[in-house]
């Protein structure tokens, strides 16, 4: 499942391996940025040799404690601090401190446990993503450092709050880039099921095993509760529609009727069981396309709607595919507005996050003009509160939308 390197994190700082900054490479650390990269570190046979996701402390060259965090030595990002202290041991009640600090918040910020409970850097969990649905947690472990502390990590989240189950998905990209492996989906319970996620009073299902990242994507809550009243009346097109999140919030908002459009079929049997759980499944069609070629279609046939939303896949997974990722938000964006009916509304997003707000941006309004038709942005967004921004990490603000009203 996981593997484990628990005398690491149990050991005394004392004992701990020590990596060193090279000279005058400290600053950003000393002013709170929780990464190291390769280029800053000395890195001597000693230190290459640590195996990755070794549990040590950082130092200057001087030898000044800096603080204790994961070090790998074959990854870009090497050293990432969990805490400033460096005698403290990433133990047990360590992980339990910081997982009931997220869940405080949480608890704080919604009345049901439905929610990402925590979100890496920004929660002082250095590369761990859990999702909590109901008494059901979702966990990717995305670093080696964190890989290896797993069944501590686990061992905390039992203490705190004895999930029914601890579903492990452990195939994001970012473990390559750790050198990890993807690993089949895990679970506590066994064979994970479609589970209920409770948003908005309504009801969705989400797919653990093998749905889209953890199942549900939590950061759109907040533009799904936006978009969907703008509907009300008129007709809705949710392109990319995944389980339905948007579709199925404007038909029960009071949308005409609503066209959801995925290329996947499970996808689509998730947000026809979410139609029907909540009494709008008369009034949703589901359809099986790519979503480039069905807006074309849709747009050749003259279809208007009150409201699209274009809610893609990352279109840019690394920096060799910027150029092209920005040329399909202008694509996507002009087949999008197109479809909007005059004084109607279109939402478009970006979960790339090797695209600036700003690059986003000038793609939409280029795919607008395309279109030669007008308009105005009434709300420029971004993910819900569950999804804090660590200070010194700007660029983990990966989700980019742009409600916009067309003439």
């Amino acid at each position: 499942m996981i593997t484990s390197a628990l005398h690491s994190a149990t050991e005394p700082s004392s004992t701990q391996p020590r990596v060193f900054l090279q000279a005058g490479r400290d600053r950003r650390v000393v002013q709170g940025h929780p990464w190291v990269y390769s280029n800053e570190i000395r890195m001597d046979p000693e230190t290459k040799a640590l195996p990755a996701g070794t549990v040590a402390t950082l130092h200057r060259v001087d030898g000044k404690a800096l603080g204790v965090g994961t070090f790998n030595p074959h990854a870009l990002i090497a050293f990432r601090i969990f805490d400033r202290d460096s005698t403290v041991r990433l133990d047990e009640p360590f992980f339990l401190g910081r997982l009931r600090r997220a869940l405080t918040l949480r608890d704080r910020l919604f009345e049901k446990p439905f929610y990402r409970l925590v979100h890496a850097e920004a929660d002082g969990l250095p590369g761990m993503i859990a999702d909590r649905f109901g008494d059901v947690v979702v966990l990717q472990m995305n670093t080696a450092g964190m890989d290896s502390l797993a069944p501590t990590v686990l061992a905390a989240l039992h203490e705190l709050f004895s999930p029914a189950d601890i579903v492990f998905r452990n195939d994001a990209r970012a473990r390559a880039q750790e050198g990890l492996a993807d690993t089949d989906m895990d679970s506590d319970a066994g064979e994970s099921r479609p589970v209920g996620v409770e948003e908005g009073g309504r009801t969705f299902a989400a797919d653990l095993a093998s749905g889209q990242k953890t199942g549900w994507y939590y950061d759109q809550r907040d533009s799904r509760a936006l978009v969907a009243p703008l509907a009300r009346g008129g007709r809705m097109l949710d392109a990319y529609c995944y389980a339905g999140g948007f579709g199925i919030s404007a038909a029960c908002e009071g949308a005409s009727d609503v066209v959801c459009i995925d290329s996947s079929q499970s996808a689509l049997d998730l947000a026809r069981k979410a139609a029907d759980a909540n009494g709008v499944g008369g009034i949703c069609t589901f359809t099986k396309a790519v979503a480039f070629s069905e807006l074309e279609r849709l747009g050749k046939t003259g279809e208007r709607f009150r409201v699209v939303v274009a809610d893609p896949p990352a279109f840019v997974k690394s920096r060799k595919d910027l150029n092209a990722g920005l040329r399909g938000y202008r694509k996507l964006t002009r087949l999008a507005a197109a479809l909007v009916e005059p004084g109607g509304f279109l939402f478009v997003a970006s979960c790339s996050h090797n695209v600036t707000s700003e690059a986003f941006s000038g793609e939409v309004a280029k795919g607008m003009a395309a279109t030669e038709r007008s308009g105005r942005i009434v709300r420029a967004g971004g993910p819900g509160l569950d999804h804090p921004v660590h200070p010194h990490l700007p660029e983990t603000a990966y989700l980019k939308t742009l409600l916009l009203q067309v003439d």
